[in-house]
């Protein structure tokens, strides 16, 4: 098994891509402690993870609040007393809105959600990662930051767009740490928050613009995931990993 032994930590990780990230990482032998503000969900996760034989926590855990995220970061050192991967996948958007329309408040919520809520925890387990002398991050962006192959409210690209840099920059703050920093950018994927918000028949539209002519699926943005936490990514840190069946070519 890839992680046997490693603790990892998913953000986002009660439905959609990152319960599916979390549940992986636990088929391949990590701890994992899954955090979202859906304490139920993670509840959840986790406890699909334990019946299974594995070790996993669900914590909830409001990753745009540093408190939070700090309490989260200090149970996992806790119980396991470290942290070998880090994803951050926590954020989103619920409605579909033009720039004239969008509301302030909207706009940094969104950001706070997407962007802040990565720096937030990358900040509370880079310090661990370095006394480790080792790490994997892994940040979620989407392929609306690397063009305009789908619509999505302004806000949300803007702060996937931010994810990227984040990634950059950290990755050359920490590399000669052992420590790697890499994004992955899913396509339009068919998770439920993606389905629930366009209508069924905007749905099919989307999914006949990409060459391969389908939406992704959930299981295919965990596994690179996984890929760029696995020892087989070694040397490769600053990247952005396009998984969009050709929705966007970089």
């Amino acid at each position: 098994m890839r992680f046997a032994g490693q603790v990892v930590v998913v953000t986002g990780a009660a439905k959609g891509i990152g319960a599916v990230t979390a549940e992986a990482f636990g088929h391949e032998g990590a701890r994992v402690a899954a955090l979202d503000l859906d304490g139920a969900g993670v509840d959840k996760v986790a406890a699909g993870l334990v019946a299974r034989g594995g070790e996993a926590l669900g914590l909830k855990t409001d990753a745009t609040s540093s408190s939070a995220v700090r309490a989260a970061v200090d149970t996992v050192l806790s119980r396991w007393g470290r942290v070998d991967v880090l994803v951050n996948n926590a954020g989103g958007f619920a409605v579909m809105r033009t720039v004239e329309d969008t509301e302030e408040t909207e706009w940094e919520a969104i950001l706070r959600s997407n962007l802040t809520s990565a720096f937030l925890v990358c900040k509370a387990v880079v310090p661990v990662m370095k006394r480790q002398k080792a790490g994997r991050i892994v940040n979620l962006a989407s392929v609306v930051a690397r063009g305009g192959a789908v619509r999505v409210p302004a806000h949300y690209a803007a702060a996937k767009a931010g994810v990227i840099a984040l990634t950059r920059m950290l990755a050359l703050e920490v590399a000669e740490l052992g420590i790697t920093v890499n994004a992955v950018a899913p396509g339009t994927t068919a998770t439920d928050r993606v389905l629930a918000a366009r209508t069924p028949e905007e749905t099919a539209r989307v999914a006949a613009a990409i060459p391969l002519r389908r939406l992704g699926r959930p299981a295919e943005i965990a596994e690179t995931i996984l890929f760029l936490a696995s020892d087989a990514a070694s040397f490769i840190t600053g990247a952005v990993l396009d998984v969009n069946g050709g929705q966007e070519m970089a």
